[in-house]
């Protein structure tokens, strides 16, 4: 679900768009990634650009689009933090 790369951290999410504001509603046990509401429609990108937007404004540091453009299932890159900072930082 979190986990260190060689550039940062990556962030495993499932994304549910359409929701009423855009929250991170918890783990997804089946799928073991953390389930993230997303206020934005999945039409043109702009639940993606919501998401990086989102995890962007959350962790203070830069976050990108690893895969998953066209899926729910997705993977973020979080830059300049390791996995227990990134880790602390959501819990709060």
């Amino acid at each position: 679900m979190i986990k260190d790369a060689k550039e940062g951290v990556i962030i495993q999410i499932y994304v549910q768009p359409n929701a009423k504001k855009t929250e991170i509603e918890g783990v997804d046990e089946w799928r073991k990634r953390l389930k993230v509401k997303v206020k934005a429609p999945p039409v043109e990108g702009r639940a993606n650009k919501e998401v990086v937007k989102f995890f962007s404004k959350l962790l203070g540091t830069e976050v990108v689009l690893l895969r998953g453009e066209t899926s729910r299932e997705k993977d973020l890159l979080v830059k300049g933090l390791t996995a227990e900072e990134v880790k602390e930082k959501l819990k709060s």
